[in-house]
């Protein structure tokens, strides 16, 4: 099961109170105070996972709570400390504060979505709630003039609140089409990756990532999401949740079916997911890009070509043919100019 949003409730720990203990031995009937301090209440800490390709855990794990504190003790002893709490989180998730506002135009609450945390860094951490402070005991309290003190501090409570986990991929280009026009055929031939494919559209469901290798210390990395139809940025189709997983791309590679094998106009195909990525984001559409033509194998797509050429004069076209191989070589090398970067190891 793949989910790539998911809202959960966290709360860090309490932090112990305080102890207004006095000290009792055999010849001291009235001692003076002792009591110790609370312990400190345990954190929730999100630590980026790169073996992580999901946020399915969270599906029936929604509730994350740390451990409380302990009471302080007698003779000054501080109460044990909650223990923090790790949870895994992929590479690329955005971490927002579910905030819900009574609107006054509509006489109804509002939900809005703070950003506090983008978690692209792997093996980093983030602290999504801070666990409370212990509380101070009675023995601080004491003085020259007040030698029995009976106050003490309770322990602060730990932060807490509702939060949207949105995991976005993160690659350096993004395949972008209409479905079925051969991008996951064409991440198989250009990387490792292995997604499914087949003759039908919607074949692939969720976002795939592959990494295409320029040389034995050059690479890239591709995201592949699902197709696109005309509302997407509306939503249709799930629109938005394929959407979100190229905003990190810094080339978009808008692959089209040259030979029109579904029965519709490739230049008709590409405005309407032109129009759907500019709709949804002006940032994003405002990022490099070319465009794919595939299939060039098929006879019926010569002639679409050059319409696209002369539509798209200013745009660079890359012929290629998924299922042969033709024309992948000159992608891959252009493809090495955008996105290849030395790797050291």
């Amino acid at each position: 099961m793949f989910v790539d949003q998911i809202k959960v409730q966290a709360r860090a720990g309490k932090g112990g109170d305080g102890s207004a203990h006095f000290h009792r031995g055999k010849f001291r009937p009235k001692g003076g105070p002792d009591g110790g301090d609370g312990g400190n209440g345990g954190s929730l800490i999100l630590l980026v996972d790169p073996s992580t390709d999901s946020l399915r855990n969270y599906v029936f794990n929604n509730r994350l709570i740390a451990e409380d504190g302990a009471k302080g003790g007698a003779t000054q002893c501080t109460g044990r400390s909650g223990k923090d709490v790790v949870y895994k989180v992929p590479p690329g998730t955005l971490i927002s504060r579910v905030i819900q506002e009574y609107d006054n135009e509509t006489n109804e609450l509002a939900t809005r979505y703070e950003p506090v945390a983008d978690l692209t860094e792997t093996n980093s951490t983030y602290v999504l709630c801070k666990g409370g402070k212990g509380g101070k005991g009675n023995v601080h309290f004491k003085t020259s003039t007040h030698q029995a003190p009976r106050e003490f501090t309770p322990g602060t409570a730990g932060e807490e609140g509702e939060f949207h986990f949105e995991m976005r991929s993160i690659a350096d280009a993004g395949f972008v089409g209409a479905p079925n026009a051969g991008k996951s055929t064409l991440l198989s031939k250009l990387s490792a990756a292995k997604p499914k494919i087949a003759n039908y559209p919607f074949t692939t469901l969720q976002p795939m990532v592959g990494v295409i290798e320029f040389g034995p210390n050059r690479r890239g990395s591709l995201a592949d999401i699902p197709g696109l139809i005309e509302g997407a940025h509306e939503n249709i189709g799930l629109g938005h949740d394929f959407l979100r997983h190229i905003m990190r791309c810094r080339v978009l590679l808008f692959v089209v079916d040259t030979a029109g094998t579904e029965g519709r106009d490739p230049v008709s195909d590409l405005e309407i997911v032109r129009k759907e990525v500019s709709l949804y984001s002006e940032e994003l559409a405002k990022r490099p890009w070319c465009i794919i033509a595939n299939k060039i194998d098929l006879p019926e797509a010569a002639e679409n070509l050059v319409h696209f050429k002369e539509r798209f004069k200013r745009i660079k076209v890359h012929p290629v043919s998924a299922e042969t191989g033709e024309g992948l070589d000159k992608l891959r090398k252009w493809l090495d100019e955008k996105i290849g970067q030395d790797i050291d190891w």
